[in-house]
């Protein structure tokens, strides 16, 4: 900090990251909530006691308004049983969405277990209420969607929604993890501050040729050092830090560990370890006590079993239904193909599949015919990365074409490919076969599941990102997919291609 009050050189960002929005953010999904049970629940008996089952008579004041009642509140309490408010994963990851489905059902298995043992409530109120299940799932799931989209705008603007933490480690560690957090504001953390050992710490003599340690007044990677490991609970506490972020080594080891929990414990605040694990998803990763310790289990990828026959099924089904709403896209484009230039309707490419099968896809055809010829005469403007070939204005690309590739209307053919089983709707970028043969050992995970019409790589940028972010990408994909992943990809698909952002 350099003769600078530590108070003084994060007052701006604490401010900014003061976890006080999370008390009133929590409050809003209350709200949210309750406002989207209690609705569905009225709609339910009322649609309940003039169709389904006939006007009830005189069911009176009070059944009328108990029985939604009783259900708008055990649904809820379900809601917070289930920790679906609980921050650390609100906004996260897909395990809020679990949550609230799993509380869902818990809800409507306790009621129609209550309706069973009493009086009060009848199994038939219980029953009708199947209306409100499928209407206050949507609602509750379209409100929590757009909470995190709320969220997620407000940090990459700068304007809050951050969880302020103080990283412990060596200063090479410290270095990385801030570059880490600080350079992904859409996680929602922010590094305030940061404790590093001492050389009395270390037990060894000072070392030039060795990492050096932080004092006070000292900085790591621009945020500044506010003591060593017997000032993490005050400086957390001084930078008004939510959590503390912990890497491990042989200067930290697990007795230091132990007395960091009890420092962090006094001023209220959350004790984080940082796992050198990458690119795991946090659904393969648990915890088990073993004989006074805790192991981290890593459960291996899954690409066959029920979770598989899962997404093929989805795959299926969403193919027909998407095949048939966009038929008059899938005509329109075809005549703009046939009647603006010559040559077939289709493309038809040799793409490398799961296991390395080849097949043919299919594309609407956007340059004109024996554009593959041209490639050596185009390489030395080649924009890709990689075994790549991109261009951002390929002379090669129609009018036409142009526009397809544009809101990707030239892949909707590939729905085709989906429903002949080569193809999944979610998955690895369609590789050419020039391209495996390139492929290193890390590459090729990309083929141990379908390509996709769709995936991780075009809700991120598509063409604009580096050959290794997309490779990085497609292997994440390959190793932690999830049929709740597939669902959020599809619907993240929607807006990167209304936007055309990284599409040529």
């Amino acid at each position: 900090m350099n003769n600078r009050d530590p108070r003084g050189f994060h007052d701006i960002r604490a401010r900014l990251a003061h976890p006080q929005w999370q008390k009133r953010y929590r409050a809003r999904l209350r709200f949210t909530d309750a406002a989207a049970v209690i609705g569905s629940a009225v709609v339910a008996y009322v649609i309940d006691a003039d169709l389904m089952f006939g006007s009830p008579g005189n069911p009176g004041p009070l059944r009328a308004i108990a029985v939604p009642a009783v259900v708008a509140a055990v649904w809820m309490a379900t809601l917070a049983a289930r920790s679906s408010y609980d921050l650390r994963v609100v906004g996260r990851d897909h395990t809020e969405y679990r949550r609230i489905l799993s509380a869902t059902w818990t809800a409507v298995s306790v009621l129609v277990l209550a309706a069973w043992l009493t009086t009060f409530v009848e199994v038939r109120d219980v029953l009708a209420q199947a209306i409100a299940l499928p209407l206050g799932l949507a609602v509750l799931i379209g409100s929590r969607y757009g909470w995190r989209r709320w969220v997620a705008r407000s940090r990459r603007r700068g304007t809050g929604c951050m969880t302020p933490v103080l990283v412990v480690g060596h200063r090479r560690q410290a270095e990385l993890m801030i570059s880490r957090l600080n350079g992904a504001p859409h996680r929602g953390f922010v590094v305030v501050g940061a404790c590093l050992p001492s050389e009395a710490a270390a037990g060894e003599d000072p070392d030039l040729s060795r990492p050096r340690f932080g004092t006070p007044g000292d900085e790591v990677g621009g945020i500044p050092v506010l003591g060593d490991l017997t000032h993490v609970g005050e400086a957390a506490a001084l930078v008004r830090a939510s959590a503390v972020v912990v890497s491990a080594s042989d200067t930290i080891t697990t007795e230091a560990v132990r007395r960091l929990g009890w420092q962090v414990e006094r001023v209220g605040v959350d004790l984080m370890l940082a796992a050198e694990l990458a690119d795991v998803a946090a659904d393969r990763v648990s915890v088990h006590p073993a004989s006074g310790v805790s192991l981290l289990h890593v459960a291996a990828p899954r690409f066959d079993g029920l979770k598989y026959h899962v997404k093929q099924a989805m795959d299926w089904l969403l193919a027909i239904v998407l095949t048939f709403l966009v038929s008059p896209a899938l005509l329109g484009a075809g005549l703009a193909v046939a009647l603006t230039s010559k040559g077939g309707l289709f493309y038809l490419s040799e793409r490398v599949g799961r296991d390395g099968k080849i097949f043919r896809m299919i594309k609407f055809r956007t340059m004109y015919v024996g554009a593959d010829r041209d490639v050596p005469a185009l390489a030395a403007a080649n924009e890709a990365a990689g075994p790549l070939f991109k261009m951002r204005s390929d002379p090669r690309i129609t009018r036409v074409g142009r526009f397809l590739r544009r809101y990707s209307l030239d892949e909707l053919p590939q729905l085709f490919n989906v429903l002949s089983g080569h193809m999944s709707l979610v998955g690895p970028r369609p590789a050419l076969p020039h391209e495996v043969a390139a492929y290193e050992e890390r590459m090729r995970r990309r083929l141990l599941v379908k390509p996709g019409m769709t995936g991780m790589w075009q809700v991120s940028g598509r063409s604009d990102l580096s050959w290794e972010e997309a490779v990085r990408l497609d292997v994440y994909y390959a190793e932690n997919w999830t049929p709740m992943l597939d669902l959020a990809i599809l619907g993240q698909t929607a807006r990167a291609v209304i936007s055309g952002r990284g599409a040529y």
